[in-house]
């Protein structure tokens, strides 16, 4: 029988694991139907703003290539795909953390990198500055509960190595 400290850092680092994972497939379920989705935020946006006008933009440079273009989205379906299966290599640290902090170590390296990923990328294909910050909330909200999840790795596997 498993100690009450095991059991509550185990199904601690399984509520965090389980909130990366669903945050990774959301993000990626949202760029399959991404046309669909900027015209009906566009839809209800109303105002002379920046964010406003960018959107707009970018929807209908959407709406201009997908008509003529249609497997230029298959590229956002891919994105899609990338988070399917980044968000499947974290079945491992639900299953055995302390075995697996690896891929948790890996999806930490993996969120810092979108930072800089962002400013660069973004800045070669102008997007603008505000957006890009934008996109690094993405590793930014996606690091904290991996690195929680470290260190309540940590603490397990120092509280089953004294136990073994």
């Amino acid at each position: 029988m498993r100690p009450p400290d095991e059991i509550r850092l185990r199904r601690a680092i399984r509520a965090l694991l389980w909130l990366f994972i669903i945050g990774l497939v959301l993000s990626g379920a949202t760029a399959i139907p991404l046309e669909n989705e900027l015209k009906f935020i566009t839809e209800f946006l109303s105002g002379p703003s920046t964010l406003d006008h960018w959107l707009q933009v970018v929807r209908d440079a959407l709406v201009a290539t997908n008509e003529p273009y249609p497997f230029l989205a298959y590229g956002t379906d891919w994105l899609a795909f990338g988070h399917f299966a980044i968000a499947i290599v974290f079945i491992g640290p639900l299953r055995d953390p302390v075995k697996n902090i690896w891929v948790i170590e890996f999806g930490i390296i993996a969120c810092l990198a979108v930072i800089p990923y962002a400013l660069i990328m973004g800045q070669l294909r102008g997007i603008p500055l505000y957006w890009r910050m934008i996109d690094c909330t993405f590793g930014i909200l996606g690091i904290i509960p991996l690195l929680l999840c470290r260190r309540l790795t940590l603490r397990l596997a120092s509280l089953t190595t004294a136990r073994d």
